[in-house]
């Protein structure tokens, strides 16, 4: 047994710790500076960042992609401010993470760093917990942790720099045992949904987050069942292999898959949301075909979209309930035909879909970009997407090994998180190769980032897709004033130079020649500087998939 203290903000750190922390990112200030240390004492890695938003969806991607919670640490005020936009997403998203921050004494209503934290953290739709006294601290951090993880939750965990300072002392380590709750469906929920699969000729099961660690079940039961599988955007990679499966389902559907998603007479979402990205504002539901929902959040289940039959369970075990009475299926191939299984072999894929090259000798077709680097670049990495006008290629065109191979950070729209999400993916994963792709806008908002990759010596990949704009406004206001979203040209492979990386301008397919070169001394294991490719690209005229989401608005 070791003794934690003398301060509150000491014993803050070290239960963390104990708890399990993953890994801390953050900015530290005067509020956070010992607790900060102390999470460090416990052996928790700590990134620091150039600033507080980046650290956040750092957190947040590194939570997502390594299964462990991650931390972020905040100075009060300023620093909780800074870092708001990361916590909404990741709060959006249901990450299981702890937001560590520093809080003004409760008295010191005239400090400059005095904000009403707590309402601004529920704001968001995070959770606001705080460390109240000395005598309480360790049952605080403990209830704060348990609700990250047990109800998937964004927990700010609020101390006050007069209760940090606190003596304290407690004998450690904190033992404490943490699993997320699940949920059996009830028998009647899964007859139901037995009897709609076998009551269906063409039935397509798509994955979404919740799905994510029920891959194998869900295969397992589309497999017995015949049905055809499928991935929201956030799940991308989980059924890779699978010669069954179609990709992502919504506006990033490739032809083929969209076709074959629309002729299902049988949907079944599981941990998806089934909204209008996954669904294509309801164009891929046939007007006659069964929408089934599992979930194990009641308040998600047609939260969206009417559905036929909603199943309160979680994934894996409904799977598992749902084979069981299935059996080994019933010799029905349904979808999965011989036929559809060539179609999808042929054509479901972006990178099998013809390309009407618009390059020119100074500007790059983003799709013939983004297939040579698919090609180019080693397949066990991690792919990082920014938002933005440009982000359907890196999303259709780079290929993923595995769910844990895309990290998406989309649920709050936010451009510029694309870049913390790459360093957050790229900790949690440090066997893959981190790719990001991101937009000149985007990684202009986030470059103080390149920074940290530099400094931590990551062989990152960031592919700047630039067409001098705020690409998605210029096409989405056909007829608008322009001046205010588009840019001179900027030269973002000196500006990445400048910071340490290595940048390459690429106009054409002969410009990738540079890109080869770079990834031969990462396989070497020679390669130690991020990569920054300044991709000069054509126009598209308005990514298709973001002319679909702006008709719904």
């Amino acid at each position: 047994m070791s003794s934690y203290g003398p301060t509150v903000a000491d014993v803050v750190g070290h239960v963390l710790a104990d708890l399990g922390a993953g890994h801390c990112f953050g900015v530290v200030g005067s509020g956070n500076f010992v607790m900060t240390n102390a999470l460090r004492a416990g052996g928790v890695p700590f990134t620091a960042a150039r600033h507080e938003g980046g650290a956040a969806t750092m957190a947040d991607a590194y939570s997502r992609m390594s299964s462990r919670v991650g931390v972020v640490s905040l100075h009060q005020g300023c620093g909780l401010t800074n870092a708001m936009t990361g916590i909404t997403e990741a709060a959006k998203s249901r990450t299981p993470m702890i937001v560590l921050t520093a809080d003004s004494p409760s008295a010191a209503l005239r400090s400059n760093f005095w904000i009403d934290q707590d309402s601004l953290v529920r704001s968001v739709g995070a959770v606001s917990e705080r460390v109240y006294s000395a005598d309480s601290v360790v049952a605080d951090v403990m209830r704060a942790y348990r609700t990250a993880v047990t109800q998937r939750r964004t927990v700010v965990l609020n101390v006050a720099i007069d209760v940090a300072a606190m003596p304290a002392s407690m004998e450690g380590p904190t033992s404490a045992s943490y699993e997320e709750p699940r949920v059996r469906p009830t028998t009647d929920a899964v007859g139901q949904l037995v009897e709609a699969i076998r009551a269906s000729s063409r039935p397509v099961f798509v994955a979404g987050r919740g799905g994510r660690g029920a891959g194998p079940q869900i295969a397992e039961l589309a497999a017995a069942s015949g049905a055809l599988v499928a991935t929201s955007a956030v799940a991308n990679g989980l059924f890779v292999g699978d010669p069954f499966a179609l990709g992502i389902s919504g506006g990033f559907s490739s032809p083929t898959t969209a076709e074959l998603i629309s002729e299902a007479d049988l949907i079944v979402g599981w941990g998806c949301a089934l909204n209008m990205w996954t669904m294509r504002q309801g164009r891929l539901i046939n007007a006659d075909a069964t929408v089934v929902q599992v979930d194990d959040d009641v308040d998600a289940i047609g939260a969206h979209r009417p559905v036929d039959l909603g199943v309160i369970g979680d994934c894996a075990l409904t799977a598992t309930d749902v084979l069981a009475e299935i059996g080994g299926g019933d010799g029905n191939m349904r979808y999965r035909t011989g036929a559809v299984r060539q179609r999808i072999s042929d054509s479901s894929r972006w990178q099998d879909v013809p390309v009407d090259d618009s390059s020119t000798g100074d500007q790059i077709d983003p799709r013939v970009l983004s297939i040579a680097l698919d090609e180019i670049l080693p397949v066990d990495r991690i792919v990082a997407i920014d938002s933005g006008n440009f982000m359907g290629y890196p999303a259709t065109h780079l290929s993923v090994p595995d769910e844990f191979g895309f990290c998406f950070t989309q649920a709050y729209q936010s451009i510029g998180l694309g870049l913390y999400t790459a360093i957050g993916g790229a900790l949690a994963q440090p066997d893959r190769l981190p790719v990001l792709g991101t937009g000149d806008g985007g990684f202009l908002m986030s470059i103080s980032e390149l920074d940290t990759a530099v400094r931590l010596g990551l062989p990152l990949v960031a592919i700047v897709y630039n067409d001098s704009a705020y690409g998605a406004e210029v096409h989405h206001f056909t007829d608008g004033d322009h001046s205010t979203v588009t840019f001179p040209d900027t030269d973002i492979a000196s500006i990445a130079e400048g910071f340490g990386a290595t940048g390459v301008t690429v106009r054409t397919v002969d410009d990738l020649a540079a890109v080869h070169k770079w990834v031969e001394r990462y396989q070497d294991g020679t390669q130690n500087r991020p990569l920054v490719v300044d991709a000069k690209i054509t126009s598209d005229g308005g990514s298709w998939w973001l002319a679909e989401a702006f008709a719904g608005h």
